[in-house]
């Protein structure tokens, strides 16, 4: 079989999916494209040649190369020009979340992918992981019975990227001029809702089922950020806080809360929670960290049972290898394109609904 030809553009968090297709046998790196010397240099030391060529420009890149699978992993405001183009050039892309800056864009990725006749996937990165597998699974087989609430949030006390209280930009990469487009909303779309609520929203709607929205309320908030960055000599334009109520049409609740910064006890809190009329279901981080636990709570004759989730979960392949797969066998990726349009239209109605003060009809 002939290695299927894949580039990267964006080593920052397109690092991951570089590493992934070097590791693939079924595919061959033939160029990755990054604006910043030093990740050129981290990739030199690391994989010599072995990448292929080396752009500036993902633009150029995607000019000059046969692509079968392009990872576009840059700043919001260029997913869909570079997804555009690859798709039209003839390659099937795996875009980083958000999808886009806004719905409109995200439409114009699904469209031409379409009419490319080319797969879109996007990297909604929480569910690839061995543990939302096993809650997707157990959803499935009807154990919650109607699910009619949920709640799922990302609050940090002091986590803005590149503005925490003690990053001034100088070692993280993460401020100043390379990290300040998360807190520019021409660059990023929005600040923690579209950069952590994107994660938590899909998760929730992907165990839910994706029910149709009906109607959204929402409320923005930049009370830390700001001051903060004016400190610092930059300009902060997002929210550093958000949260939500979205209705669906079926009559169930979803509600969503996300911060950067906030006065909160724990210096970062994960949770994702269903509601059931036989079972309920709640995932949360432990010690305030990246490892998560999942606990199920039902009665039975009116005894009440919590019964948590064994670990380690069986393994379950990373987005980049499911998505060569897909490319492969030409197959269906577990993000359908769709979905991530929908959690755009959600994400632009908070943001509406926030600037009106009143709730946004989908």
């Amino acid at each position: 079989m002939t290695k299927l030809r894949a580039g990267v553009i964006g080593l920052g968090m397109g690092w991951n999916h570089l590493v992934d297709y070097m590791n693939n046998p079924d595919v061959e790196v033939v160029a990755v494209a990054d604006r910043r010397e030093d990740r050129f240099n981290r990739l030199e030391a690391e994989f010599g040649g072995k990448y292929g060529k080396f752009y500036k420009e993902g633009i150029d890149l995607i000019k000059n190369e046969k692509l079968d699978i392009l990872s576009v992993a840059v700043p919001n405001n260029q997913h869909k020009d570079l997804t555009v183009a690859g798709l039209e050039a003839g390659a099937h892309v795996l875009c980083e979340k958000p999808m886009a800056m806004n719905t409109a864009e995200a439409l114009e990725m699904l469209e031409t992918a379409k009419r490319c006749n080319r797969k879109l996937g996007i990297d909604f990165s929480y569910r690839f992981r061995p543990q939302s597998r096993a809650m997707k699974n157990f959803v499935e087989t009807g154990a919650l019975g109607e699910v009619y609430y949920a709640r799922s949030e990302w609050f940090r006390r002091d986590g803005m990227p590149g503005l925490a209280a003690n990053d001034f930009g100088t070692s993280s990469g993460a401020g100043g001029a390379m990290g300040s487009w998360f807190f520019d909303k021409k660059q990023s779309g929005g600040g923690p809702l579209i950069d952590l609520g994107v994660h938590r929203l899909d998760l929730a709607l992907w165990l839910m089922g994706y029910p149709e929205p009906a109607w959204v309320m929402g409320s923005t908030y930049a009370k830390i950020g700001p001051d903060r960055a004016k400190a610092r000599g930059l300009e902060y334009t997002v929210e550093d806080l958000a949260c939500a109520t979205i209705k669906f049409k079926n009559g169930a609740t979803l509600e969503l809360g996300v911060s950067w910064a906030s006065n909160i006890k724990e210096m970062e809190l994960q949770t994702t929670r269903l509601v059931g009329t036989k079972c309920g279901l709640m995932q949360k981080n432990i010690n305030e960290g990246y490892t998560y636990e999942v606990e199920f709570f039902k009665s039975e004759n009116e005894i009440p049972f919590d019964i948590k989730l064994h670990e380690p979960t069986p393994p379950m392949p990373t987005a980049f290898t499911l998505f060569v797969e897909a490319v492969r066998d030409n197959k269906e990726f577990l993000v359908k394109p769709e979905e991530a349009v929908t959690v755009m239209r959600l994400l632009d109605a908070i943001y509406e609904s926030a600037a009106s003060g009143k709730p946004v009809e989908m």
